[in-house]
Order: structure tokens, then sequence, then C-alpha cells
């Protein structure tokens, strides 16, 4: 079934126009953010509009044999309720269809017995029984009143009848054929007889030989006739038969070889005595990359389609990045069909080849391939990729440059022997401590977790969390370096030292810059190929993209265990898929704590078993400034219940407008006056400690901060010291997000050194004017009024930590109130949580939960439910379709919430009120 594209959707750009000769990180990440956006968009709309397609085609299907079905059971209720006449009023409603497959066809698509020979039962259209009204014979009269109607049927229509063919003999769609028909043959009861297999002749059938009751099919008027025929054969072997085993007209259907069709293109060169893959015994890893120049690729999608294409018969697997700057791919091959696969990916156009405009001569080092194939039965138990991935992105390695560089100008390709010699000349002239030695600077391009467990003797690691965050870390240290210094750089393929030298050259003007050539691992398999009994110059673990996340290359243990200290060579990621940590951990740590990074994740695999991730999004409406004035004129009571309310202090007002300034797509989600007051009211009430889930950019932190303060006072605890996790006045605020987490510490700094006035106030509007800092470290403190403490912990999995807080046994005193604006698709396990025991909420504490009415959707969640089936094909603008997207996403977390809200106001174990304040408060009561 095709699919057709809308023609609106397709005149989008799959790629926003480029920035000129901006090459700043933060503006590009941008942009490349803003183009992937797009594509993954086209993407899903396409694949959207196939699964649409299908399921139409579906239905039809569905719908034809159900009717179908009704036909069979009505014409047995007409068998037992009639006289047996054979007027032709008793015609009945279907035809009988015998296809018979010649031998060719049998023989070139492999068909089963079902596909040589078959029936099928086809609708008999009512401009049949019209016919035999008018008591006519012969041609089918064409009749324009209902022609697109009558078209429908198989046996109205030669495309119709080609369909439901195909529906029923599927190998038939890959051949070009004729179809030809004739009367059945009958035996002396008035069965339907078929010739035996072999017994039909080709060459009479596709000779059109009427003299054998054979007739071509090529028109609908042929198959009208056709199908005429033997409605009248049937009424005449009636007339002639008063019992007889023949229920239907029926109609014999041939199908042949078209004798004039072109031959199929004889296979590529390299797939000409290519053995079976499925019966490899290895797999060999590989990765490359390539450039290509002039533009690079022109069309990025077409470019995937076609390597899927040409790379389906090797069984590859892997993930494949297709951009416009070039192609990076890491991949698996059956190794008994390696060299089909590397003469596919390099063999010129006049040899058969389709791939040289993007790989062929463009991938630099050609192919690096792992020298070590993995054992079929290790690979299955482990495989390093289980499908082959290709994906269009704006760019194969994410760099954040706006305005992609020059990639063929990237310094000199050192080839791996030669790096080998210079850095076992460099060892040895420091080792010797050889003055005025022009020793090189190795600079390690790869990411702080990659080079934690291998890296290369005398290299610099950059130590960067993102391989976009290099740039300022090489202005930094190559700024008082001569331009003619001996730069040396390297990665594990060899692809971001492209990026690197390029930006090198192009941009700080060095001039004596080389890469390793191929990276780690062509140098590895270089030297194991080439000069084994060399002792290799890189040490530890060469991490790879793939689920073995790393190559052995020497025994040493360069990694440090991030649970427990010691040394290990093991990177692996957190098994809380709520957490996900990529991390060094050695295997009894491995091993004890299930894989996971803490007793915390742990406790989410084994007890609560593993809940899919999904954002939950704390989302609030804006409130308009507080106004007092008594001449001021309100139209609704929400404006006028804040206009009587007490005025916030000038930071929160701040706070507002620094996160609407820097966070613009949530700048809904702050607290707000009057929300804001509530929490700061309610906190005070208490002994002052709050714990809350989802700092954000810190106004409710404000506020519980302000009122824990307040409780610190009335219970005059400023002589037993400042509260903190063993008691007191406290907030601990856990957030995952380390962008907020940087805004909303900057604002605590603030409070706690200036208050909450004008001159906090002017210390926090600072903030929007200089680039956005991310939070660095696991936590940071503040005090405020010498009285309540306030402590920012950044975990991964919000959930995990609380459930551990929950369970240990440790100093952390327990808290008053529990303020959950985070994770909405788990809000009842954070109650489980908090409700489970009272060392982490004491009892009669509050638990708060925000955003309970969802913008009001759970009025529908509650009186009609949420059916995916309403969501109709997006329509209109971008700005259209984006909003009726939005608007999908929002009513299904308004059913997560008011399913949320039917749970909890059933549990025996808390009391809840919802109030109807913004978007809604749960204040929920621990019994």
């Amino acid at each position: 079934k095709q699919c057709k594209l809308s023609p609106t959707f397709l005149k989008q750009p799959l790629y926003v126009s480029n920035k000129p000769g901006d090459t700043s990180s933060s503006s590009g990440a941008a942009y490349h953010a803003s183009a992937n956006q797009q594509i993954v968009a086209r993407r899903n709309e396409i694949n959207r509009q196939k699964r649409q397609a299908r399921q139409k085609a579906l239905d039809k299907d569905r719908e034809r044999n159900l009717k179908l079905r009704n036909l069979f059971m009505e014409e047995k209720q007409n068998d037992s309720s009639s006289s047996s006449s054979h007027d032709s009023s008793s015609i009945p409603p279907m035809f009988a269809v015998k296809v018979v497959t010649c031998r060719t066809l049998r023989l070139e698509l492999r068909m089963n017995g079902r596909e040589k020979r078959g029936r099928m039962f086809v609708e008999r259209p009512s401009i049949f029984s019209a016919m035999q009204n008018e008591g006519g014979e012969g041609e089918v009269e064409q009749r324009d009143d209902d022609a697109s109607d009558d078209n429908e049927y198989a046996c109205m229509s030669l495309k119709a009848l080609k369909q439901t063919i195909h529906e029923f003999f599927r190998r038939l769609k890959k051949s070009t054929y004729i179809l030809s028909a004739s009367l059945p043959i009958l035996d002396e009861d008035g069965n339907v007889l078929t010739s035996e297999e072999g017994d039909d002749d080709d060459q009479n059938i596709n000779d059109n030989n009427s003299s054998l009751g054979m007739w071509r099919l090529e028109t609908d008027e042929d198959v009208q006739n056709a199908f005429l025929q033997a409605e009248q054969f049937y009424q005449r072997h009636q007339e002639e038969n008063e019992s007889t085993s023949m229920k239907r007209p029926t109609l014999v259907i041939h199908v042949t070889k078209d004798p004039d069709a072109p031959p199929p293109p004889p296979p590529p060169p390299y797939l000409v005595g290519m053995p079976d893959p499925l019966t490899s015994p290895t797999m060999t890893m590989l990765s490359f990359y390539a450039f290509p120049p002039d533009g690079g690729i022109s069309d990025p999608e077409s470019t995937a389609d076609q390597l899927k294409r040409l790379w389906r018969p090797f069984r590859a697997l892997g993930r494949v990045y297709v951009a416009k700057e070039g192609v990076n791919a890491q991949m698996s091959v059956p190794t008994n069909v390696l060299s089909n696969f590397l003469q596919c990916c390099t063999v010129k156009p006049e040899e058969g080849g389709e791939l040289s405009h993007v790989l062929g001569t463009y991938m630099e080092n050609g192919i690096n391939i792992d020298p070590i194939p993995v054992n079929m039965e290790e690979f299955q138990a482990k495989p390093a990729f289980k499908n082959l991935h290709i994906r269009v992105r704006s760019q194969i390695v994410a760099d954040g440059f706006a305005t992609p560089l020059d990639w063929q100008s990237a310094g000199y390709d050192m080839p791996p022997l030669e790096w080998h010699q210079k850095l076992k000349e460099a060892r040895e002239a420091n080792e010797k401590g050889v003055d005025n030695a022009p020793l090189p600077i190795v600079l390690d391009c790869r990411n702080d977790y990659e080079t934690q467990v291998g890296k290369f003797e005398l290299a610099e690691p950059l130590d960067t969390e993102n391989f976009r965050d290099s740039w300022d870390v090489l202005k930094d240290r190559l700024k008082d370096v001569p331009k003619d210094a001996p730069v040396m750089t390297y990665c594990t393929g060899g692809i971001r030292c492209v990026k690197v030298n390029a930006y090198l050259t192009q941009e700080m003007g060095m001039t004596n810059v080389s890469r390793l050539a191929g990276g780690i691992i062509s140098y590895d398999r270089t030297l194991n190929e080439q000069a084994p009994a060399e002792e290799s110059m890189f040490k530890g673990v060469n991490y790879v993209f793939d689920s073995r996340m790393g190559r052995r290359i020497t025994d040493d243990q360069l990694g440090t265990c991030y649970t427990c200290g010691s040394k290990t060579h093991l990177v692996s990621n957190c098994k809380n898929e709520n957490c996900h940590r990529r991390m060094v951990q050695c295997e009894n740590c491995v091993d004890s704590l299930l894989g996971t990074c803490s007793e915390g994740c742990k406790g989410r695999v084994v007890n609560a078993g593993m809940v899919p991730k999904r954002k939950g999004e704390a989302t609030n409406n804006d409130v308009d400034e507080t106004r007092q004035e008594s001449d001021e004129v309100y139209t609704n009571v929400d404006d006028y219940s804040s206009g009587y309310s007490s005025s916030s202090p000038s930071l929160f007002r701040q706070i507002e407008l620094n996160t609407a300034a820097l966070l613009p797509s949530g700048a809904h989600m702050v607290s707000g006056a009057m929300q804001g007051s509530l929490l700061k009211m309610l906190a005070s009430q208490t002994s002052g400690r709050v714990l809350e889930i989802g700092s954000f950019t810190g106004y409710a932190t404000a506020c519980f901060l302000e009122g824990a303060a307040i409780a610190g006072e009335l219970g005059e605890r400023k002589e037993a010291g400042i509260g903190g996790r063993e008691g007191g006045p406290f907030v601990l605020s856990l957030e995952r997000d380390r962008r907020a987490l940087g805004i909303a510490s900057a604002h605590i700094k603030a409070m706690s050194e200036l208050g909450l006035d004008e001159d906090a106030a002017e210390e926090a509007s600072k903030l929007a004017d200089g680039p956005i800092v991310d939070f660095e470290g696991d936590s940071v403190s503040f005090t405020y009024k010498g009285i309540a403490g306030c402590e920012f912990l950044r975990v991964n999995d919000a959930l995990a930590t609380v459930e551990e807080m929950a369970s240990s046994q440790s100093q952390l005193a327990p808290f008053d109130i529990a303020f959950v604006d985070a994770d909405k698709t788990r809000l009842m396990d954070y109650v489980d949580a908090l409700a489970s025991n009272d060392r982490l909420l004491k009892k009669g504490g509050l638990i708060i939960v925000d955003n309970v009415l969802w913008k009001g959707l759970v009025l529908d969640a509650n009186n009609n439910g949420y059916d995916s089936s309403d969501e109709t094909s997006p329509t209109g603008s971008n700005e259209e379709k984006a909003l009726l997207k939005k608007n999908r996403r929002a009513r299904k977390l308004a059913m997560k919430m008011h399913q949320f809200n039917s749970e909890v106001v059933r549990d025996e174990r808390v009391e809840v009120v919802m109030m109807p304040i913004r978007d809604g408060l749960s204040l929920i009561r621990k019994r």
C-alpha cells in the first residue's frame, strides 16, 4: 500500500538556514536542536501516514471479509427456507474464483502449495442483477452514475481484481504477469475441476488462444464480461441440471509470466556468490565516517533509505547517522560477508556500485575493523546492536557550530605506526629530561567518562561531558602556546579529531596539527597486525559506543569505581532506566548493586520494578502582578483575590522575570505569587522542615525557605543553631536539570546574602544578562537569616532518592511538608514512599501535589475519558500542528492526573483537600 504524504508537509524545509559566520556553541546547539526536531517531526509524520495507510487497508480487508461472511450466512438461510428453483432471482451474491499460477511463476517466485492454486470469493455487484432483470446477455453496459462504486468490486475492475488476488497470493506482487480467464470444467456432479500441476501451457495462454476457452483480461470491460459469462454459464447449468454441486457462479483465472516483461537487473558484483550471512560463526565490529566534499550529501533522507536497501542483504546491525555533512557508522557485520560489505561501500559506479558519491574514497582511512571478531553465541547473548538503525540528523557528530567548518582542511592525518613512534620518542625524551626537546601536546578529544578508563601515555584529556564543550577548553589550554607548536589529537575512531583539528587550524590558527588516522580503533588493529611485538602506547580500555561499552587493549586499570573508589576498567550505565547514569564501576559493585549506581536505584529495580521513563512536567499558569489600588476594576475572582492579598517581595518577581528570560519555554511553570504565598504560610505553621521534589528555578524553594525561617523565629530556633539535615528549619530541594539548578542556586544565594527586597532583586537581575551557568557538583547549601538551612541536591531519579531516604536509617530528621512538582506520571509512587513510614515525612505531615487540575482538562478525563482514536491528522500551519500535538499530550497527562486524583482520594492512609488555586493543589495529610 502506498502512502502519500501531504503536500504541505513535504514542502517544509528539512533544515533551518545557517546563521553565517556563527561558530558559537550556544547558538549552534540551539540551531541543531531545532534542525533535529524538524527531522524527527518529518520522520514521525511519514511513519504516522504509513501506519494510517496500513490501518486503512486492514480496515478495508476486515470490512470485506465481514461482508462476505454475512453473505454466506444469508445463503444458508435462503437455502433452508426456499425451494430448489433455478430462476435468476436465486443467483448467489458471490462469485467463486479459482486462481491457477503457471509453472514459470511457481518456480521463479518459489510459491507454496496454497499460492500455486487456490480459491477466493468476490462479491457480486448490483449491476449484474440489473442486467439480469433487463433480460440482457453479453457485454455489461457502463453506468456513469455509479461507476465509482462498481469499480471497487473485483469483478468490475482490472485494478480491483489484481488487488484482490494480491491479498490472497502475496508473492505475485513481485512479478509482472498476464491474467487470462476461462469457464470452469465440471464433473458429472457439478464439481469444479482444475488442470493438474504442470499441464498448463504458458505459450497457449500467452497467445490468447480462444479455441482453448481462454481469453485475456486486459481492460475493465474484459473483467466485467468474464464474470458475466461465468454467471450465464451458472444459470444454464442450473436450468439443465436439477441436482448439482455447483453452488455459485465460478470463474477460473490463469496467472502467467509476461514474456515481454524486461528481465530483472543482474545482481551487483559484490552479491554474486555471497555466502549466507546467517551461517556466519562470528560477527565483526567496524566503524567508519565520511565527509563528502562540495556541499556534502544533498538529500540525507534518500541516502538513508538507499543505505538501508543496499545493506539489507548482509544482515548488518548497527547505528548510522546521515547528515548533509556526511555519514557516521558503528556496525556489526557477519564475518563471512565482510569482504562483500566492504566492496559494497567502496566499489565504483562503473563496476556496479551505488555509494561512491557518499562513501567510497571519502571514507577517511577506509573502514575501521576490530581485529578480533566476536563469537556468534557471545554476540547473541549480549549483542552490540540489536537492529540496523539509520537516522537522519543535522550533524553526524554534534559540535555545536551553527555554520560548519571545512572538514577537508583538518591537519595531517598521521598513520598509526608513525603515531606510535612519535609517542615512543616523546616518552623517552620526557623520561630522560631532555632540555628544549620539542615534546608534542597530545590531546585526548573524547569525553571524561571515556578517558577515565583508557588513554595514550602523555595524553592530556579535555575532560568534557559533551563534545560540543571542547572549544572553550581548547582555547584555554592553547591560549599561550605558539601557533607552530606540535599538537597531536586522537579520539575513538577519528571523526571527532577531524572537527577538532579543523577548529584548531581554521579558528585558532595552529599550523602544526596532526591527528591519529582512524583513531584508537585503527591504532589497535594496526599494532596487532603489523607490529605485534611492540608495547602499546595506549593503556587500558577503549570505550566504544555499543553495548560492549569498551574493548580492553591492555590490563591497566585506570578508572576509579564510582561506588567504592577501587581501580577498575569497567564502564556501564545504571540499570534504573529513570537514572541511566554512565559510570565507571568495579565488578564487585556491579554485582552487589545489580548494575545500578546506588541503593536507591537498586531498590527501584528490585522492589518497585522499572517504571517506563517519562518526563513529568510541572506546569502552571502565570498570575498578574499584585494590585492593591482601591479603585482597581476586576473582571474575575482570580484577579480580585490577587489584588487583595499581600504583595510578594521584589526578589520573587525577579525570579519570575529571570525564568522568562533564561528558560522561556518553562516560564509558565513558576509557582507565582498566590500559590507561593500559600506555600510560605503552610511552612511557617510547622517546624519548618520541607522536602521539595522539583526545584526548577527556585521560586517555590524561596517561598518555603522564607516560611521555614519564620517557623524558626516563632520556635525560638536561633539559640539552637542553624537548621539542617539533622533537625530544625531546613529545605531540601531535589532537581535533575543542571541548568535549572544553576539558576535556582543563584536565586537562593542572592536571598541568603541580601534578603528579599530590592538589593536581592537587583543582584538576581544580573543573572539574565550573562550566560546560564550549569550547576556543577552534586549539592550546594545556603543559610537564610542565620536560622534556616537550604540544600540543593542534584539527582538522576528523584523517586529512587526519595525511596532510599524513606527506607534508610540515616541521620536525616523527618520533614513536615513534602512538595511534589515533578514526575507527573509517578505521583502515586511518591505518595507510597512518603506514607509507607514516618522516617521521611512525620505522622500528620502534608504532601502537597501541584497541577492536579491540569489546565481544567481533568473534567474531560473524568466525564469522557481519553480516546487516542479521537486524534485526527494534523493540518494547517506548523504552529497549528504544534498546538494540536501539545493539546494531545495535555489530554494524556490530564488522564494520568485524573487517575492519580481518583486513587489517592480512596487511600485510607491519607485525607485529601483539593484546592482550585492556579492549576490546582492537593493538600494530602498523612494520618
